[in-house]
């Protein structure tokens, strides 16, 4: 397990380039908002921590993770963001849907991040339980959506 060696909201503040005039689109699912919620509190903190005006983040909902692709192709499309940050949540349960719909949304994110028209960041928390959500949406384990946030700086600060 990757997280459990790693805290998701640990970085070196130093190395995370100043946001300041950027703009950033993120779109959550409604899906387990608890902790979608927790993982866009993280993101939204991380972003005006360094430098990115509230007015600059622009927040969409979406219903499930698997309209994360299109609410991501969205702001893509419309061109008015500089780095996407696409939250989802899926827990495990006792049939395969689980299955497609990680796969299908890293598919589908990544395909458009294939069209290179600016950076989608991967914020889809993908757990076997509840408890392992927890622990990554501002638990032991810090929060994913910290490490969403400065993964968008430091790819559009990275590229300009």
């Amino acid at each position: 397990m990757a997280s459990a060696l790693h805290n998701l909201s640990d970085y070196d503040i130093n190395s995370v380039p100043d946001a300041t005039g950027m703009k950033v689109g993120i779109v959550v699912s409604e899906w387990n908002d608890k902790i979608t919620g927790a993982l866009l509190e993280g993101a939204f903190n991380t972003l005006t921590k360094h430098g990115v005006r509230e007015e600059d983040i622009i927040v969409k909902t979406v219903p499930g993770s698997f309209e994360l692709i299109y609410g991501s192709a969205r702001f893509l499309n419309a061109g008015e963001v500089d780095a996407v940050i696409a939250i989802g949540c899926v827990i495990r349960g006792d049939t395969p849907h689980f299955d497609y719909i990680c796969q299908g949304v890293t598919q589908g994110l990544a395909d458009l991040n294939l069209q290179g028209k600016m950076p989608v960041i991967y914020g889809l928390l993908t757990c076997n339980t509840l408890e392992q959500a927890q622990e990554r949406c501002g638990g032991m384990l810090g929060n994913k959506g910290d490490e969403c946030a400065v993964t968008a700086i430091k790819m559009v600060r990275g590229w300009e």
